[in-house]
């Protein structure tokens, strides 16, 4: 079944405004925890703390289910499928993962903005979690770039054709097995340095 031209439009429009308000979100999320970790001033690292969880569950938490929601919907209804072409398959692996470590960082966001509301967060409280986090966002506008270049540029191959892989994907591949290895390290390095203290 193929969505109508005007149902495309529409849903091309949501994924599109999803996807670019998420990534401007995360950006914002970034500034802040910036700000929160450099600030020498308690009342904004106050504002900064709280400030991120509520653009979190406000804002980047909705377009980061919308976004992968409103592209899996054009990818049933429209000649792309989902698993037909490399560039659509490899949108979905980078976001769907995005979306999860996401929600997996809301309880730390929260215990952030708990101890800020407290004002709790003078000095190295907290240090490696709020540097984390700016890692975190970090990788996450990285990732939202490449997603969008992706639908842009749209790079040929075929998952269903015999032929091999497009060069693209295979050196895509490479590099995601090093930057999952290096976030795995990086992540492990923190909970080490964090029993330390």
């Amino acid at each position: 079944m193929q969505m109508s031209p005007p149902l495309r439009r529409f849903a091309l429009t949501a994924h599109i405004t999803s996807s670019v308000g998420w990534m401007g979100a995360v950006a914002c999320f970034l500034a802040l925890a910036i700000a929160g970790l450099t600030s020498q001033q308690p009342e904004r690292v106050q504002a900064a703390y709280l400030a991120m969880e509520m653009v979190c569950w406000a804002v980047i938490v909705p377009l980061s289910l919308l976004s992968p929601a409103t592209g899996i919907a054009q990818s049933l209804w429209t000649p792309w499928g989902l698993f037909k072409h490399y560039w659509v398959a490899v949108k979905l692996v980078v976001s769907l993962p995005c979306t999860a470590i996401l929600l997996l960082h809301m309880l730390p966001i929260a215990k952030l903005a708990a101890a800020a509301f407290q004002g709790a967060l003078a000095a190295d409280a907290m240090h490696d979690l709020r540097v984390q986090l700016i890692a975190d966002s970090a990788v996450a506008i990285v990732a939202l770039l490449f997603t969008t270049a992706l639908a842009i540029y749209k790079p040929g191959g075929l998952t269903s054709k015999a032929e091999s892989r497009p060069a693209w994907v295979m050196w895509l591949k490479r590099i995601a097995i090093a930057v999952a290895l290096a976030f795995v390290a990086a992540h492990l390095a923190s909970k080490g340095a964090a029993h330390m203290h």
